[in-house]
């Protein structure tokens, strides 16, 4: 019994640093670049990082993301002057694009149409619009030398906050032990296909199922019913709030939304306060082709085409493409 414990334990070693090589062999796992929060308590990636980002349990979408000195993904250094034309991308993952090629990104494939603008792209997984109007605010210098700015906006998402605070749940990702597990590139890749979401879902139902009782569950079920009934009032007074609290240059910035999943009554307070968004709603209804990725719902190769060429024309139609051409 002895012996046969032994050889287990030290087949299992075996077995595991062989999985752990043929990871690290074919590139299965994805790189994670490092998070920090800067001096305006901006969150954003550690400057200088490079590395690949994988999708799909099978590497179905592979591609290579580069951290520039601001802290974000991108093929340039952000250096705007009022002698450029700059156009900056805010926004979250949809906008970081990690899923495409750093060199392929939405803002490249602008410039490609529009050689004579500089395209910075401010995009960090996670950002709201809390978020965004604190990383405008906060480097005020660099943004009031940019032509006009578009920022990507999702109402379900991005103003569920007044107010922008330190999400403290995302740079714990950066603790000691997290930086540790995150060296196992078998672990990381697990983590990545879902192999570890069943006994982390046992856990937590086993940790509320001892916290709650019947009352507090009937208490939470008419407390999620009434939220759900005044959400849609309340983002917009976060909205409303947000924008008095950090500022909206109503002539340099445009939103960039999803009529499909946007409620009506926010799409007539935008036209009604006169605030531009480039509605992206139509244009993939009518594309044929997959606008998404197979195992990840943003944007493939082909949505990004879409965008960015909604957005060229939306520039050209505010005369922005024409400045010092």
């Amino acid at each position: 019994m002895k012996k046969l414990i032994i050889k287990s334990i030290i087949y299992t070693v075996l077995i595991l640093f062989t999985l752990e090589g043929l990871t690290r062999i074919f590139y299965l796992a994805k790189d994670t670049p490092t998070r920090f929060l800067d001096e305006y308590k901006v969150e954003k990636w550690q400057p200088n990082q490079n590395g690949f980002s994988v999708t799909g349990n099978r590497r179905q979408n592979f591609s290579e993301y580069h951290i520039n000195a601001s802290g974000y993904n991108s093929y340039r250094e952000f250096t705007p002057t009022k002698d450029k034309v700059e156009i900056a991308l805010v926004g979250d993952s949809f906008i970081e694009g990690f899923h495409q090629n750093y060199y392929n990104s939405i803002g490249k494939k602008i410039e490609k149409s529009l050689p004579k603008i500089e395209v910075y792209e401010y995009g960090y997984a996670g950002y709201d619009f809390a978020d965004q109007l604190h990383l405008i605010h906060s480097y005020s210098n660099q943004f009031d030398a940019i032509d006009h700015v578009i920022l990507g906006i999702k109402f379900s998402n991005d103003l569920t906050r007044d107010e922008y605070k330190v999400v403290k749940g995302r740079l714990a990702l950066e603790s000691p032990t997290n930086k540790t597990l995150k060296k196992s590139k078998l672990l990381v890749y697990c983590k990545n296909i879902g192999i570890l979401d069943p006994p982390q879902e046992l856990l937590y139902t086993i940790k509320s199922f001892l916290k709650s009782n019947s009352k507090k569950a009937v208490v939470d079920s008419l407390s999620a019913l009434k939220r759900k009934e005044g959400k849609e009032k309340k983002y917009l007074e976060n909205f409303e709030h947000l924008i008095a609290k950090y500022g909206f240059d109503k002539n340099r910035f445009t939103l960039l939304l999803d009529s499909r999943i946007t409620p009506p009554v926010f799409i007539s307070y935008l036209r009604k306060n006169k605030i531009s968004f480039i509605d992206f709603a139509s244009s993939f209804s009518s594309s044929n082709h997959p606008k998404t990725l197979i195992y990840d719902r943003h944007w493939n190769n082909h949505g990004r085409e879409i965008i960015a060429q909604l957005i060229i024309d939306y520039l050209k139609s505010i005369g922005i493409s024409q400045i010092n051409n």
